[in-house]
């Protein structure tokens, strides 16, 4: 299994929408932790601050373990993010962990 990297851009003005879409976001996240294949996951703060606010999310990073590079952008595609139009775009690359 190869490791790969998800990373996000949000939509402009998309907080609301990626609030109420988050639950069943963290549920498919939460899955591929239970499986073992999730390395880290987390959403980039429009400002240098752990919680922004109002101010909200320029987009996120997965990165995650899959089958294959297809595998990975399918998943990538039936996020709750995409669907509720949160992210404006999604780029999925291979990752070669070397560290940790």
């Amino acid at each position: 299994m190869l490791c790969y990297a998800i990373i996000a851009e949000d939509a402009p003005d998309t907080l609301a929408a990626r609030r109420s879409a988050r639950p069943a976001h963290l549920e498919r996240l939460q899955a591929l932790r239970t499986e073992g294949r999730l390395l880290l996951a987390g959403p980039h703060p429009a400002l240098d601050c752990e919680d922004p606010g109002d101010a909200g999310f320029t987009g996120s990073l997965i990165v995650a373990c899959f089958d294959s590079l297809e595998a990975a952008r399918e998943w990538a595609a039936t996020d709750p993010y995409v669907a509720a139009g949160v992210y404006a775009s999604v780029s999925v690359k291979p990752l070669r962990k070397v560290l940790p």
